[in-house]
């Protein structure tokens, strides 16, 4: 189950960094917000992980972080990541 519930996660993830590509060909910065994207969790997403985006200006770039939710079956997983350049950790979660 944990796997499984990884996997929606970082799925959900790389869309999210799909969107960030087109928000930043349209807008010249990168979204810090999932709903700046026009985009939201799927509840299967949200009911196990917080999904947070961070981004910066100078040199712009973005970390979106999916953090395993206390009191869930996943509590004991890794904190996920991915930047702006496809980078994902830790790399052997992915």
């Amino acid at each position: 189950m944990v796997k499984g519930n990884r996997s929606a996660a970082q799925s959900h993830m790389l869309e999210l960094a799909q969107g960030e590509a087109q928000y930043f060909a349209d807008n010249r910065e990168y979204a810090a917000t999932v709903e700046a994207l026009s985009m939201t969790t799927p509840e299967a997403v949200s009911l196990k992980y917080d999904i947070t985006i961070e981004a910066s200006e100078g040199p712009p770039g973005f970390i979106i972080t999916a953090t395993p939710k206390a009191g869930t079956n996943q509590a004991s997983d890794s904190v996920l990541t991915i930047n702006q350049s496809g980078t994902k950790t830790p790399a052997d979660k992915w």
